[in-house]
């Protein structure tokens, strides 16, 4: 439903706006759409450095695009030693808080000597470009210090979130063949330690193409090293030196591979390359975010996402911001953590999940009331759509009706934001993502690649390629082509329902395929099913996404079980410890229903739609005319989950 309430921009906000009104945003959209080489030409020269400059902006062999063709630059050296010219040399770069309460504050002069540092670490041990680096660590500064190394040297890096099970992060290492590991000891989560080092090495006994691990030293916990292969940071870095020249790259040398749940049980792994990407990442950082030189931003997402590539460490960087990190948890050790930072380092931008803020919700006004959040001048959502009741609060409670709200929608695939407002351009209706980012043409329409006209429910697609798109999945382009390319002809296909009211604004309404938003993180139904079915009292498996107040959705599971005598409390209770241990805690079904047999139609196909119903019900008014069996739907809605 559409918000009745429309929220301009104030005249205070526009005044100093990177975007000033309509009319200016419709001309600079116009611009791109009309003439997209010349506006990305122009962007990209006045935006990001080059070592050489490209050929051609644009080369396009649907699906597979090509950006700034023959083009040579570095993304860390346009997030860090182009900064060093300029008056930034001595501002902080990355202001960071642990969650026992530890602070860095780094410059970028200082930064760039880390990296540099730890890139001369990279090279001792013999990687250069073309290689593959696993990152699988908690949110200290370390992290985008690994990152820029890689990018400096043109290593491909694969950050694994903290989360992940051994099992997820050993999948992700084989499919990459990443010759190094990147890690901690641990980190710190709600005061406890996530024990990094012991998943990575259960990982490794089946990666042989790892050849060492770097391990850096956070907790203190005692850990066991393998000699040879285990080595510690801070003993590598000791002699390393602070001159490292980076590398002069392609603009399509890949810079990460980033594994997202697809709607097979193999996750699949999605290429971006350089300089498209980060000039994508660079310019929404200042169309979006409104970016100014004194402001302190802040993004909460986990760098493991894509959320925390773009827009923690390279876009922020690379535009030449205060960008801020936190540790742990929101709530912890009260549940004012993240209001009682924004007090103290007087955050300007903050940007958040409708997860988090939901959650914030519920503990009470009384948390954010007790601080002085006067600093915050534009807030962010990002993750999934976020519900109109929880974005009036975000607006009333948290930006005191002086901030706008940039709800911002995009994914993994597409590498930057695609539909966010302009905040000093483009009025605001609670709940709805507004309008697209220059040079994204969009569209509702239906299975046939029809538009489906105003106020009407449909798929929503991007009809033309934008330079920070993914190139293709990780050593499968056919996939890349089928899934993406060929649903819909000759549209990228985004796998969200939307629809587009009478001012053009766009309504994401969710996924369309087998994947689940789970607080923010994509979780395929696939991928959970092969987890249940290799317990060995599994036999068959369906999961679905239940609507759920705080994390957007909730796993759901219907099980069926080989031939026993099963304690269906007791295993329950086991299959959701299974989940969490095969792909990590993020993914614990929050309800498990056992069943004799599953609904399906005549093919054999499970019908997920009916049991969505189900859960979301417990009645189910679809069609059922492809149902091989009616009474199997008949006992499942009657029957009470084992919760």
């Amino acid at each position: 439903m559409a918000s009745a309430n429309v929220y301009p921009p104030s005249s205070e906000f526009a005044s100093r706006a990177y975007v000033q009104g309509m009319d200016e945003y419709r001309a600079l959209y116009r611009t791109a759409a009309e003439r997209p080489e010349e506006f990305w030409g122009e962007l990209a020269e006045k935006e990001l450095f080059w070592f050489e400059k490209w050929s051609h902006v644009f080369e396009w062999h649907p699906p597979f695009a090509k950006w700034f063709v023959g083009g040579k630059t570095n993304v860390s050296y346009n997030c860090l030693d182009r900064h060093l010219a300029t008056h930034r040399k001595n501002k902080v770069a990355i202001l960071w808080e642990g969650e026992p309460g530890d602070q860095r504050q780094i410059s970028y002069q200082e930064l760039h000597r880390l990296v540099c540092r730890f890139a001369n670490v990279l090279k001792g041990r013999g990687l250069k470009a073309g290689d593959r680096a696993v990152i699988y660590m908690g949110m200290v500064p370390e992290l985008p210090v690994a990152l820029l190394a890689c990018a400096r040297l043109g290593v491909t890096h694969s950050v694994v979130f903290g989360g992940f099970s051994a099992e997820a992060l050993k999948a992700r290492i084989q499919d990459l063949e990443a010759q190094v590991v990147i890690t901690g000891d641990g980190s710190w989560r709600r005061g406890k330690e996530v024990r990094l080092k012991d998943a990575v090495d259960e990982a490794l006994i089946e990666c042989p193409s790892v050849k060492d691990v770097i391990v850096l030293q956070r907790t203190g916990s005692a850990i066991a090293m393998k000699e040879g292969r285990d080595h510690w940071w801070h003993d590598l870095d000791q002699g390393a030196s602070e001159v490292c020249p980076a590398e002069e790259l392609d603009s399509e040398h890949p810079l990460y591979v980033l594994y997202t749940s697809g709607t097979t049980g193999k996750p699949k792994g999605i290429v971006h390359t350089t300089a498209g990407y980060l000039l994508q990442v660079t310019a929404t950082m200042k169309w979006v975010f409104d970016l100014r030189d004194e402001d302190t931003y802040w993004c909460t997402a986990d760098i493991g996402w894509v959320t925390g590539h773009s827009y923690i460490v390279y876009g922020p960087l690379s535009a030449g911001a205060t960008t801020m990190m936190y540790e742990g948890a929101p709530d912890f050790p009260q549940p004012d953590r993240f209001w009682r930072l924004i007090e103290k380092y007087r955050v300007n931008i903050f940007y958040t999940s409708p997860t988090a803020i939901r959650s914030f919700i519920r503990q009470g006004d009384q948390w954010p009331n007790a601080h002085d959040l006067s600093s915050l001048r534009l807030l962010g959502s990002v993750g999934e759509p976020i519900n109109p009741a929880a974005w009036e609060w975000y607006y009333k409670v948290i930006g005191k009706e002086r901030c706008p709200i940039v709800d911002t929608w995009w994914q993994t695939e597409t590498g930057a934001i695609m539909i966010s407002a302009m905040p000093g351009a483009v009025p605001l209706k609670p709940g709805s993502g507004s309008l697209p980012q220059p040079g994204i043409l969009c569209d509702v329409v239906d299975l046939m690649g029809k538009p489906v006209g105003d106020n009407a429910e449909g798929f929503l697609v991007i009809k033309r390629p934008w330079p920070s798109i993914a190139r293709t999945l990780w050593r499968d382009p056919d996939r890349y082509r089928q899934q993406y390319w060929e649903r819909i002809e000759g549209v990228y296909m985004t796998g969200d329902a939307a629809r587009r009211d009478e001012d053009g604004y766009y309504w994401i309404l969710g996924r369309v395929d087998d994947v689940m938003n789970v607080s923010g993180h994509r979780l395929s139904t696939m991928e959970i099913e092969s987890a249940l079915v290799r317990h060995p009292a599994v036999a068959e498996a369906a999961v679905v996404g239940k609507p759920h107040e705080i994390t957007g959705q909730a796993v759901a599971c219907f099980v069926t079980l080989k031939k026993g005598n099963w304690n269906h409390h007791e295993l329950g209770e086991e299959l959701r410890k299974w989940v969490a241990h095969e792909i990590g805690s993020f993914a614990k079904p929050e309800q498990i229903r056992f069943t004799d047999s599953l609904p399906k139609t005549r093919s054999g196909k499970i019908m997920r739609r009916l049991l969505r119903e189900i859960v979301t019900s417990n009645t189910v008014a679809g069609d059922v005319t492809t149902l091989e069996d009616l009474s199997v739907v008949t006992r499942l809605s009657a029957q009470h989950d084992e919760d």
